[in-house]
């Protein structure tokens, strides 16, 4: 999981623990990149507004390099998808979630990849 604010990290990785998975955090597109390279995840949910590098940079460096090349990247932005849809597909995201996340959508679109 990327996001850079504490609390929203905080709150969706316990939620995410407490349905069974494994949560690795990051706060900025760097450390996500990696974190990715580092311990091939099965599933990224990548803010995209981050510091440092935005999301969108870090899901196409995530995409360049092989290892990481089917890793599914779920979009996480406060943005309406349709001003973000052609940036979000491009960047290599595989699907997109609106903020606040809606955690029945989030883990449903987790079953899809997981």
């Amino acid at each position: 999981m990327v996001e850079d604010f504490e609390d929203s990290r905080s709150s969706l990785s316990k939620l995410l623990e407490i349905e069974g998975y494994e949560v690795i955090q990051a706060v900025d597109g760097v450390q996500a990149v990696d974190l990715a390279l580092n311990t091939r995840p099965d599933l990224i949910l990548m803010d995209l507004s981050l510091p440092v590098v935005d999301g969108l940079s870090a899901s196409r460096e995530i995409r360049r390099h092989e290892s990481t090349t089917h890793v599914p990247i779920v979009a996480l932005s406060g943005h309406d998808v349709s001003d973000l849809h052609g940036q979000v597909e491009a960047a290599g995201c595989t699907d997109y979630i609106t903020k606040p996340v809606d955690f029945d959508a989030l883990m449903s679109v987790i079953a899809k990849y997981v």
